[in-house]
């Protein structure tokens, strides 16, 4: 079976990942949940009372070991669906780029890939 258009045009493996994280848009807080992560972009379980404009920009914080350590991005909305929101990363900080390497690595299990995409994301 062929691939989808999105999955061929897509540089970044997604890791599906489970994990809470807080939403901060227009002065407003919303708690949810991550579906998956990758090098360029967030995908969580859309909030109740959800309603952000598009290409609006956001932080995410991705809580990671009970919430001693997180992945904080800034990040715009990309696409809404019924139940999930799509944001791509236009910044993290280094210790949370660390954080988010570390769980691409262990999930990937791939170095030459995990390679490849941070070599395109520097791009």
């Amino acid at each position: 079976m062929p691939a989808s258009k999105s999955a061929e045009k897509r540089k970044f493996h997604r890791i599906n990942f489970d994990a809470p994280c807080e939403l901060h848009a227009l002065e407003s807080v919303w708690t949810t949940e991550v579906l998956d992560i990758s090098l360029k972009g967030v995908l969580v379980k859309r909030p109740d009372g959800w309603d952000v404009p598009l290409n609006q920009p956001c932080e995410v914080i991705v809580h990671l070991d009970g919430q001693e350590a997180a992945i904080v991005m800034a990040v715009e909305l990309k696409h809404v669906e019924l139940q999930r929101l799509g944001f791509k990363c236009q910044y993290i900080d280094l210790e949370s780029a660390i954080h988010l390497k570390r769980l691409v690595e262990l999930n990937l299990r791939d170095q030459v890939l995990l390679e490849r995409e941070f070599v395109r994301l520097i791009e």
